[in-house]
């Protein structure tokens, strides 16, 4: 099956929300470094589409910190996240593991995102561990939700029905 054709106002659409869950995601993590990963199923590819985006946050755990992202590996997965939130014909899982917080523990923390018809969902740390399967050790955190309060005031989805139209 090949994949139908998207306006690009949709894909604008969906740029700039994955800049946003990017934005929102990144301004959360505490110093130390980080791995986003994402893994992308469409209908009619032949093997799943990939990205890893390497975050290394330095400071103190304040609004200060800085959050840094290599040019190139961002924009790989923003446009690969923005493909999949574009198209309704797809399914994925995002996640990201960090530092483990507690010493003598797990070796990192892992919380995961849902891919499913242009919608980027959390997961709660049993789905993560059933997704992510038997990796390093990790403990498991459910997801924060990625999308503003706006985002969904009314109920409606985060693109115009149009989006989710299929012809």
């Amino acid at each position: 099956m090949k994949l139908k054709p998207i306006s690009m106002d949709v894909f604008a659409e969906a740029r700039e929300e994955a800049h946003a869950i990017l934005a929102r995601l990144m301004g959360r993590l505490a110093p130390g470094e980080h791995v986003l990963r994402l893994g992308i199923d469409m209908d009619g590819q032949e093997s799943p589409l990939s990205a890893t985006l390497p975050l290394t946050v330095e400071g103190d755990g304040g609004l200060d910190d800085l959050v840094g992202a290599d040019a190139k590996w961002f924009d790989n997965f923003a446009f690969l996240l923005s493909c999949g939130l574009a198209q309704t014909l797809c399914y994925g899982v995002m996640y990201l593991r960090s530092p483990a917080t507690e010493p003598g523990g797990a070796a990192y923390t892992v919380q995961a995102w849902h891919l499913a018809w242009g919608v980027l969902g959390e997961c709660s740390a049993a789905e993560a561990a059933e997704l992510i399967g038997d990796g390093e050790p990790a403990f498991f955190l459910d997801a924060p939700g990625v999308h503003s309060a706006e985002d969904h005031e009314e109920g409606e989805a985060v693109y115009p029905p149009v989006a989710y139209t299929i012809p």
